[in-house]
């Protein structure tokens, strides 16, 4: 059975994460509350292991799921649930594109869905923001936000932005220092 549920949620992950890998963010988030298969302190760990692998981040967040909630077989019926929807719709789409590329419809369509995916982004993030860099269960304000984190955040968020290095580098550098400072 948890199988089937597996291959169904995300198949409804793939089918509906419109923009990319991080589109499937709100729906691994629905999922850690749905199921006692990871929570969402771990998701935050599969968000890291996902951006410092090769391949899609959507593919390796749903195969990490997959495989922490049921192993081996769970992370392959997982990423297939991820990724039969964008198979059929692109067999799809591809054979008719040519009638709609222009259509105005069609372009209001992806002007409408555009915001709702950087919503849906933004919420995901807020929830990846209280997980990393707030203490839920502080006793008081000193110990509400973890500001060796917060500190890390800072410093990472504005080398990204002056340096353009990858950023693997930065993930594997924060991997290191949280290793010997946090």
């Amino acid at each position: 059975m948890i199988y089937l549920t597996l291959f169904l949620e995300f198949f409804k992950t793939g089918l509906f994460a419109v923009g990319g890998g991080l589109a499937t963010l709100p729906f691994l988030y629905n999922i850690a509350e749905k199921y006692p298969w990871f929570d969402k302190a771990t998701l935050v760990d599969m968000i890291a292991v996902s951006e410092s692998t090769p391949g899609p981040i959507g593919v390796n967040m749903s195969t990490y799921a997959g495989f922490s909630a049921s192993g081996i077989l769970g992370g392959i019926i997982s990423t297939l649930g991820l990724i039969l929807p964008s198979i059929i719709i692109i067999l799809i789409i591809s054979t008719i594109l040519n009638k709609f590329k222009s259509n105005k419809y069609v372009n209001y369509s992806f002007d409408g869905l555009r915001p709702a995916v950087c919503g849906l982004l933004c919420a995901a993030t807020y929830e990846i923001v209280k997980v990393a860099l707030i203490n839920l269960n502080a006793q008081n304000i000193f110990n509400f936000f973890k500001f060796k984190e917060i500190i890390l955040f800072i410093i990472i968020f504005i080398l990204m932005k002056k340096t353009k290095l990858h950023p693997i580098f930065f993930i594997l550098g924060a991997g290191i220092l949280g290793v010997f400072f946090l």
